[in-house]
């Protein structure tokens, strides 16, 4: 038999409904262990999760800083390789403190004036209420500050621990290196000994810099740091800017494709109306406005006003963003491309090691924001909901979604049904605070009306 401990969140109609939001379970129902609501005085838990989370990030921003400091592998070179033979610059382009300015603080910045100062957007009723407001934006602002930070730190971290491992010369590396040209012989390791230098490697051990940090570390070429960092930051930016400001690609809207459900409080909202093909968006006007032009046949007449009105709704379904708008979202990725690029004329690194790097930071820029965040075509700009407290922690196997509360996969209350106080007469809200209005045609279901679950179960009724 199936587990009649866990009942749906969402209880059955009985009559028809007149809003395509779903009900939920009273307050007090709610809060009953039997049905899987939502327990009281576990907030904590959940805000503790994602304590965590900022833990782990800097813990591993930790890794990466120490792994800044030991002492790489340090790979034989040629004393008459040309690509290692550059200059050293002193004043460098970008240099360390300007690259945190741009790649970091100014991000932590923008998002913030983002998520303060643009969310939640046109889409919230005029009634909403402020704290209601005020907790969607900063839930947009900690995502969005989160994936930042994940970016980051994976591509520090990565960066680094690469650069250890492979140890490769910086194109500078003779300037740094001062070698002991008197005992070359000495540190012969590869090639034909004999008396010139020709076609011989030879070990680190000939440098006698006695600056250990500027000698070490003309064995970090690769991968660039600057591009791997500068790429994480600016290109997970210009994602951020595109989402929230609708900036991609026009796109065909999906199958019975409902507005109301990307608003910024869909249960506030008042019935939102489905789509369900492209014929919704027909000009009907349109289908006999060309009757001189087409063939005397009626039926071949029909065809063709259907395909233009067809065409018609096809090609109003999207429409390009303003030009400005791409300007603006795209600016954070030319700035990343210049400070890759400063590391090529600035004798810092080869060139694979700077595209390698720019591709391990957009790498972590686009797995970090997809991470937190709605792919832009499809999520209107918004970041994932949180975890439920049930799986706060830990979800385990046979969980599809931290979104959901128990094995049965039922959804938590969103923060806009939390908002609304009850079901009013257009069938918005949830009656989390107060009994349903008189005069509804919903009913919640009891314990006793509930049905069996069958989701687990074959078609001869076993469970499996």
């Amino acid at each position: 038999m199936p587990d009649e401990s866990i009942v749906p969140l969402i209880p059955f109609i009985n009559t028809p409904s007149v809003s395509p939001t779903p009900t939920f379970l009273k307050h007090q129902a709610m809060d009953s262990p039997r049905l899987g609501g939502r327990k009281k005085g576990k907030a904590w838990v959940l805000i503790l999760s994602y304590v965590f989370d900022w833990v782990v990030l800097i813990a591993a921003a930790g890794i990466g800083y120490v792994l800044g400091d030991v002492t790489p592998n340090k790979r034989p070179f040629s004393l008459t390789d040309p690509d290692i033979s550059f200059p050293f610059t002193v004043h460098e382009t970008v240099p360390l403190w300007l690259l945190v300015t741009i790649s970091v603080l100014a991000p932590i910045i923008v998002v913030a004036i983002i998520s303060l100062v643009f969310v939640p957007g046109p889409t919230a009723p005029h009634n909403t209420p402020k704290a209601l407001i005020w907790k969607r934006k900063l839930w947009e602002l900690h995502t969005g500050w989160l994936g930042l930070a994940l970016s980051i730190v994976a591509a520090w971290l990565i960066t680094n621990g690469m650069k250890n491992l492979f140890g490769k010369p910086r194109p500078d590396l003779l300037f740094r290196c001062q070698p002991d040209l008197a005992n070359l012989s000495d540190y012969i390791v590869g090639g034909f000994v004999n008396v010139n230098s020709n076609g011989q490697l030879v070990s680190a051990d000939i440098c006698k810099n006695t600056d250990k940090y500027t000698l070490d570390d003309g064995f970090r070429s690769y991968p660039s740091g600057h591009s791997s960092s500068s790429a994480a930051g600016l290109i997970y930016l210009s994602l951020f800017i595109a989402s929230k400001f609708a900036i991609t690609l026009p796109f065909f809207a999906p199958a019975g494709f409902n507005d109301a459900a990307f608003s910024a409080f869909p249960s506030r909202t008042r019935a939102g109306v489905l789509t369900p093909a492209p014929n919704s968006f027909e000009l009907q006007a349109r289908g006999n406005t060309d009757q001189a032009s087409s063939p005397t046949d009626p039926t071949l007449q029909k065809q063709l006003a259907q395909h233009a009105q067809t065409v018609a709704a096809v090609r109003r379904q999207a429409a390009a963003p303003p030009l400005y708008l791409l300007l603006i979202a795209i600016l954070p990725f030319f700035a990343s491309v210049f400070i890759a690029s400063s590391r090529w004329f600035d004798f810092r690194h080869h060139g694979f090691d700077i595209l390698f790097g720019f591709l391990i930071g957009t790498i972590c820029a686009f797995f970090s924001f997809r991470y937190y965040h709605l792919p832009i075509s499809q999520g209107a700009g918004w970041a994932w909901g949180p975890r439920s407290r049930e799986k706060a922690f830990w979800a385990g196997v046979g969980s599809f979604s931290y979104a959901t509360d128990r094995v049965r996969y039922t959804y938590r209350a969103g923060d806009e049904e939390e908002g609304l106080d009850a079901i009013d007469e257009y069938g918005r809200g949830t009656g989390l605070q107060s009994s349903i209005t008189p005069g509804s045609t919903r009913k919640a279901q009891t314990t006793d009306d509930r049905v069996q679950d069958t989701t687990y179960m074959g078609g001869n009724g076993n469970q499996i």
